[in-house]
């Protein structure tokens, strides 16, 4: 009796997605949660809402593709202007916090990696079917666009088109990378 039927909940998107829908905005939103980072801080919405786009990386440490694909990775957050940051979420880290320091410091990524949290990250990490999965989300919490799915050949190109179709949709100007 409490939950609707739920041929209404498929009818119609969720309304916050508005005309940047894409499959990201299946996965969830992050306007509300608190999460833990491997080197023992917090990072809430409002380090998301501090940025343009913020670039979230969903990875394990037993996901080959994932591992292969950090050092590109940070090669890409290494060479954003300030407004676009780059965070990964290691989906396994809370279990195995030295192997996923390992794998981090393997790759040079310097930025912010995510090990526990609650609220609406832990409903988009519920939500997460593959590794890697890559979401892009803007500064009210909204995953805009397409979540990327998998190893990509050239991350840095098919990373920097997503973080500029995002920040053309609000309005911001587009980015390119720093050499």
């Amino acid at each position: 009796q409490e939950s609707p039927p739920a041929e209404q909940d498929s009818s119609e998107p969720p309304a916050e997605t508005g005309d940047s829908a894409g499959t990201a905005a299946a996965l969830g939103s992050l306007k509300t949660f608190a999460a833990g980072t491997l080197d023992g801080g917090t990072f809430t919405q409002e380090d998301i809402a501090a940025k343009d786009v913020t670039v979230i990386n969903f990875w394990s440490t037993t996901c080959g593709p994932c591992i292969a694909e950090m050092p590109d990775l940070a090669e890409f957050s290494n060479a954003l202007p300030d407004n676009v940051q780059v965070v990964t979420v290691c989906l396994d880290g809370a279990w195995d916090p030295e192997s996923a320091e390992a794998v981090l410091n393997e790759a040079a990524f310097e930025g912010v990696t995510l090990i526990t949290g609650e609220g609406d990250l832990l409903d988009v990490c519920n939500n997460i079917r593959y590794t890697p999965t890559t979401v892009f989300v803007d500064s009210e919490g909204s995953l805009v666009g397409d979540a990327i799915i998998s190893r990509q050949e050239d991350l840095s190109g098919t990373f920097l088109a997503a973080v500029n179709t995002a920040l053309k949709e609000s309005g911001k100007a587009e980015i390119s990378l720093e050499a």
